[in-house]
This record gives C-alpha cells, structure tokens and sequence, in this order.
C-alpha cells in the first residue's frame, strides 16, 4: 500500500534538478551526522552507541534522539539508526518507577540522567521511527525487535495507571488529547502529530487501535482552534481548548504563551500530515496563514519573537533558521500564492551554525526531506 504512495517532490517542482536535490540531501547528512565538531550534531559513542547533542545545552535529549531515528530510518542509515536507539534504551529507558516504561527527556553526554520525568514528543517519535525501521529493515532480536518495542512505548503511554501499572499516561484518555507531560491538565500544539496516530492506529496493540484514530481527528480539530485565525501561529503550550496557556508552569522561568521555539514545529506537522493522508479539518487555513503573515520577514531576513496574534513581544529570536525550514514545509499543506517562494528561499538556506545549532538543524533535516518527498511512510 505505502510503496505505492506518490510523494511531491517542491524543490522538483520549483525548478531545482533531481542530482541537485541529492547531491544537497546527502550533503546535509555528511554535516548532520559526519561534519566537524563544531558542525555535525550526531556523535558515536564506544562501538555500538551514538547520541544527539544539543549543542545549546550540552545533553542528550529524547526529543533530539528521536528525530535522529526518524532521520535514520528515512536515510536509510540502520547502523546510525541502531547506535542511537541502544544509547537511549540503556541511558534513557526508565526501568522502574513511577515512569517506569517511558524515556529520561534529558541525560548528560555521559549517560546520566538530567531528570526522571518523561516528555511526550519523544515517545511518540522513537515509537514511529520503530514502526519505520521494523517495515524497512525487518525485526531483529532484543531490543531491535523494533515493532515490538513501538508497541511497548505506546502500551506505555496509554496503559500507566491502568492494568496495575504505577504513573500517568502521556495522553488525556478522555479528550484524546497528547499531554505536555504525563498528568498535564494542558497541552503543546507542536506536539499533534495526527499522521502518526493514523499509523499507530494500523499497527499498535489491537485494542488500542480505535483510540488512536480518534486521536487523530481529535488532534486535527485542535490544531484548527490552537493557531490563530490571523497569524496561523500556535501557543508553544496551550489550553485543551486551543488558547494560549493561561498561567506559567512553576517549574518554568519563562513565557511559553507565545510563539517560540516549540511552536515552530505544528506549522511543519500540518504540512506533512496533509502530505501524508489528504485530510483537511480547517487545520490548512494555518499553513496559508502563517505563510503570509511572516513573509515580509522572510524577504527582510529578520524575524521576531511573536504573540499569537503577530505583535512583536522580543526583537530577538532563538531559533531563525528553524522557523524558516517549518514554515517553507507548511507548503505541503499552503494553497498560498506565496508557498514556493517559501520553499525556494528555504533552499537556499544554509545550516545553522554555531552553539544554536541543534534545533534549527533538526528542523531544516526533516523540511528537506520532506520537501523532496523523501520523508515516507515505511
């Protein structure tokens, strides 16, 4: 079914040669994974292990570990693939506990753990990226029984506190809706990933199975209230009902109210869900949005930190390269006017470089992928 399915290829269709768009694919890879220190992302560790930096903050991270997976597994690239799948398992996985079943969010380089809570966009992804890799490589033993490790996660994340199991789930099981953190009474936008949900409701436990599908319609109704009418951006963390988080988590020094660094990501996710199934809830009408509310500061080359509704709330911005690259994927999903001049100017956009490094080029990998039709279902 899936090796049939036809994926547009924008950079094809906006005048670039197939060898053009290898040649610059490969050499992303070569940067990602194989570059210079102060260049690649990607770093062995002993003879089997692997992990992701992130360079602004000197940890390993599930989200980062897990879009290194994704990035593998549609590469092509099984041993990268193995060695950062191993690494999280033995530093990451969490054995016992409260979260027992679910993976650290954030470890030292040297494998310890930073914190014993969990974050939800990493499981998600490490459970696809293993779905991927058991239907393009085939299962292998242990712990590269990769299928069976997908469902565990996901029995994980919706089984704790039930069947006897100690801790939360990391999704409402009422709403259908994917938590920040297991237990979280809100929600993060970027967090939606509908796509997946379709295919996890193909392949997860049998039971299971309707509840993702109902979280997959439910997470495209969301998104429609979660971006706004005007701009199309997203609240990083907002309330069940699609508004801007209300009040600043304890834990938490600074906004996440406002489009920033984790918000980033929903405009990309509409793009490739509406690549991946076709699906339209309202949730494209933001791809458009977004599109030409920030296309002035793409010409000018200088973006702002924004509230939702487009007013400039800092001068500054962590993360430019990364808004570029999501946004330019959004356009697989825009029916804008504008959406190939946002991906030819994403094509001519470097890597970022230096310390910031990390996001932006997590980011930038998965646009160009999918932009060239090269992020697939497996």
């Amino acid at each position: 079914m899936w090796d049939k399915k036809e994926y547009r290829n924008l950079f094809l269709e906006a005048g670039h040669t197939q060898e053009e768009i290898d040649r610059r694919l490969q050499e992303i890879w070569n940067t990602f994974f194989y570059g210079k220190e102060d260049e690649r992302i990607y770093f062995p560790a002993g003879e089997d292990m692997g992990y992701l930096c992130d360079t602004g903050n000197e940890d390993a991270r599930t989200e980062g570990m897990s879009y290194g997976m994704m990035i593998c597994v549609q590469m092509d690239r099984q041993e990268e693939f193995n060695r950062i799948w191993k690494w999280a398992k033995t530093y990451m996985w969490m054995a016992e506990g409260e979260n027992e079943g679910y993976f650290a969010w954030s470890c030292g380089l040297d494998g310890k753990k930073n914190s014993y809570g969990p974050a939800p966009d990493g499981e998600e992804f490490f459970a696809m990226a293993l779905f991927f890799a058991s239907h393009r490589w085939g299962d292998g033993e242990g712990i590269y029984e990769y299928s069976r490790e997908a469902r565990d996660i996901l029995r994980a994340c919706l089984h704790k506190g039930r069947d006897g199991r100690p801790g939360k789930p990391m999704w409402n099981l009422e709403n259908h809706l994917i938590l920040f953190v297991p237990g979280s009474p809100f929600t993060d936008p970027s967090y939606h990933l509908p796509h997946f949900y379709e295919l996890f409701a193909l392949w997860a436990d049998e039971e299971d199975r309707p509840f993702w599908k109902k979280a997959a319609e439910a997470s495209r109704a969301y998104l429609v209230k979660a971006c706004h009418p005007v701009t199309g951006f997203s609240a990083e963390y907002a309330e069940f009902n699609g508004s801007p988080m209300a009040h600043r988590p304890h834990w938490s020094q600074t906004r996440h109210d406002w489009f920033y660094s984790d918000a980033y990501r929903t405009a990309a996710n509409i793009g490739l869900d509406y690549e991946w199934f076709g699906v339209d809830c309202g949730q494209r009408a933001a791809a458009d949005r977004i599109q030409e509310f920030l296309l002035e500061a793409s010409r000018e080359g200088v973006y702002h930190t924004y509230e939702v509704d487009g007013r400039v709330a800092e001068e500054s911005v962590l993360h430019p390269v990364a808004i570029t690259a999501t946004v330019a994927q959004a356009s697989l999903a825009s029916q804008s006017p504008c959406r190939m001049e946002w991906v030819e100017r994403f094509f001519q956009t470097p890597l970022r470089e230096g310390k910031r490094r990390y996001y932006d080029n997590c980011l930038y990998f998965f646009a160009f992928l999918a932009l060239s039709g090269k992020y697939r279902i497996w």
